[in-house]
Order: structure tokens, then C-alpha cells, then sequence
């Protein structure tokens, strides 16, 4: 079932592709797929091109899928080193209605509006909270040395 779940919403995505991002399958492994994200405008991340991997278990859609940076991001709901993405984020409300189009905007929107509601890192959290600017150049910093 996930796996043709899976092809109908890569098709899906390939016919109605996001303006911010493309998907595709990692070689010919439909629960593996890499999407290149660009930042968004009136960012610290604009002008980047952000890849993430998307690892979907055997279960989905019931189980949701796992999202990783695998570019390095400044970003408080993301791990620095690892690039996992708040899982609490994504899976908040998860349900077999649900699909990969959601979770890619709610990364998106996570880029557009940075928050300290669900941190992974709580020093970036706190010098967003604290002293945004600085946040803002370290994000930009980042951004253009990693985000290419």
C-alpha cells in the first residue's frame, strides 16, 4: 500500500510541482527521496538551495515520514550537526490523510517564519528571542557558505 501510495503522490508532485522545490526518488527507492528546497524571499535563507531527505517507513501513510537537512541550515527547530527536523513540527495532527505536498510547506513556512515554539536548538532559539538581528546574520552566514 505505501509503496503505491507513494508513486501516485510523486506523480502528483511531478505534475503539480510546489513552485519552491523539486522531488525525486533516491535511484529507483520510492520510500527514499531527496528534494531541493530554495529559501525563501525577505529571508536569511533566500537565495539558498536547501536539500532534504525524506525517508518514508513501510507503514506510511499511517507512520509519517522522517525529513532531514542534509544542507547545513541555522535554524532553531533544526540540529545543527545532524539535520533532523523538529519532529514535533511534522508530526503534529499526523494522519493517513495527510501527504509529502503538507509536510514540504510546513518546511517551507518553517524557512519563511522562523519560531521558538519547538526547538532543537535552544541556543539559536534564544538568540532569535533575544537578539534577532545577530540571528539573522548568523542564518545568512550560513546560508551563503552552505546553501548552494
Amino acid at each position: 500500500m505505501a509503496s503505491r501510495r507513494l508513486m501516485k503522490e510523486q506523480a502528483s508532485l511531478q505534475k503539480d510541482p510546489l513552485e519552491f522545490c523539486q522531488c525525486e526518488m533516491v535511484g529507483e527507492d520510492i520510500f527514499n527521496w531527496k528534494v531541493r528546497m530554495q529559501g525563501p524571499a525577505q529571508t536569511p535563507y533566500a537565495g539558498g538551495t536547501f536539500w532534504v531527505k525524506v525517508e518514508f517507513p513501510a507503514q506510511y501513510p499511517f507512520k509519517p515520514p522522517k525529513f532531514q537537512f542534509t544542507t547545513k541550515v541555522y535554524h532553531p527547530s533544526v540540529e545543527l550537526e545532524s539535520g533532523n527536523i523538529c519532529a514535533e513540527i511534522m508530526n503534529e495532527g499526523w494522519g493517513p490523510t495527510l501527504n509529502v505536498r503538507h509536510c514540504l510547506q510546513i518546511i517551507y513556512g518553517m524557512l519563511q517564519a522562523p519560531d521558538t515554539d519547538h526547538p532543537l536548538e535552544d541556543s539559536i532559539a534564544t538568540q532569535l528571542r533575544e537578539k534577532p538581528k545577530e540571528f539573522e546574520k548568523t542564518a545568512k552566514k550560513y546560508t551563503k557558505d552552505f546553501a548552494k
